[in-house]
């Protein structure tokens, strides 16, 4: 961390910048003087601000607002097409990038349905995939960065993915490798784990409202060919809880069955191998060139289907109340390719953390567990998101190379 002389007088002017940036990004509309009120910052101080972010296409301003005594403002807000931000993902079973703007507002994306198998051919197709979404979508546009989710534990220092077991890749520099893929494309470079991206993105992006507040923290369930979760604790800005190595939230390689099934990840019981993606493939003989709802729902047993997804569903609802024990998030969200799969699946699921989460302290509120139909661009626009909100905070050099 940078040092900053007492009274550097720079530092504070670019950091109430920032703040009013991150204001009126939860809150666009308001004018100067609401600003001033809220960030308890002078009027003097805020009109020198939003005049220098106007000059530099931060932020744009609408007709004077009437109503009122004196003068009437002007609704400010942050420029919807001065700057986009890229936001991808190395999935399992594909690849997405997508760009957007910095109300988070998806400009326009690119799915591709791809089986990673060697990094290097991977990263030429995603490189690719960023090309054509420049090319087709950015326009005179300033890029503030690129986010990469993957499908693993990244390293503290985030430049390197760990390891992702359902890819059998490990210590790879991820983020370098597609940057030499990308040589001119400057600003914020960053990568993190899939899971943690689609929490910080969903709290992050997420508006508060008199019925929907934000929570004071927020767990996503990635629950997909592997299972992974992520939690992130709100603040200015967000934190995503690491761990020292990077591997808080691998719930699908906490062993549930000692001794049991053998998991990719070399272990043995692992929660995978009750309740994934692979697991299920391979408990109903479905290869991994058929989609795992089509196969399922073409099985000539379904009686045996519907006891495989009832067990699994119930494992999955124990890791949810697992996680409620330990890391007792304000919200729950899960996401994923299972959920496809739909209630023979989720109704167990939801059914036992229901039926469970309140026995430890009955008095506590309940908390809600929310489906997302529709998740495969949620680890790319968390990413995106992640640098969208460095970027806001480092407004004035995101054009420099991280």
């Amino acid at each position: 961390m940078t040092t900053r002389p007492a009274g550097d007088l720079g530092f504070l002017k670019q950091h109430n910048r920032a703040s009013l940036l991150e204001l009126l990004r939860q809150t666009p509309g308001l004018t100067r003087a609401e600003l001033a009120q809220r960030s308890k910052l002078t009027k003097v101080t805020v009109g020198a601000a939003v005049q220098e972010l106007l000059e530099h296409g931060w932020l744009s301003e609408g007709a004077p607002i009437r109503g009122g005594s004196g003068r009437p403002g002007k609704a400010l807000s942050l420029h919807p097409g001065h700057h986009a931000v890229l936001g991808l993902e190395i999935g399992v079973h594909g690849l997405h990038a997508l760009a957007i703007d910095l109300s988070g507002a998806i400009l326009a994306q690119r799915h591709q349905r791809f089986s990673p198998s060697q990094p290097d051919a991977t990263l030429d197709t995603l490189a690719e995939m960023v090309r054509e979404l420049i090319d087709d979508a950015l326009g005179t546009r300033q890029l503030l960065g690129v986010g990469l989710a993957v499908p693993g534990p990244t390293s503290p220092q985030q430049h390197r993915l760990s390891l992702a077991p359902n890819l059998g890749w490990r210590d790879l520099p991820l983020l370098d490798m597609l940057k030499q893929r990308l040589p001119g494309l400057a600003g914020i470079w960053t990568m993190d784990n899939e899971a943690k991206a689609a929490a910080f993105g969903e709290l992050y992006l997420a508006r508060s409202s008199a019925t929907d507040e934000t929570p004071a923290s927020l767990l996503y369930v990635s629950a997909g060919t592997g299972i992974g979760s992520g939690l992130v604790e709100d603040g200015s800005p967000p934190r995503v809880i690491r761990g020292v190595h990077g591997l808080a939230g691998e719930i699908g390689h906490t062993v549930l069955v000692p001794d049991g099934k053998a998991c990719h990840c070399g272990n043995r019981g692992c929660a995978e191998t009750l309740v994934s993606g692979w697991a299920l493939r391979e408990r109903l003989a479905i290869d991994d060139h058929t989609e795992l709802h089509q196969g399922i729902d073409q099985h000539p047993d379904q009686a045996t289907v519907a006891d495989c997804l009832d067990q699994a569903g119930k494992a999955l609802g124990l890791l949810l109340l697992n996680l409620h024990h330990t890391l007792n998030p304000g919200r729950i969200i899960i996401g994923g390719s299972l959920v496809s799969l739909g209630p023979r699946l989720l109704d167990p699921a939801l059914r036992f953390f229901a039926d469970h989460q309140k026995h430890l302290l009955p008095q506590a509120s309940t908390v809600t567990v929310q489906v997302l139909e529709d998740s495969r661009s949620i680890a790319s626009r968390g990413m995106a998101a992640q640098v969208l909100c460095q970027a806001l905070a480092r407004h004035y050099d995101v054009t420099v190379s991280a």
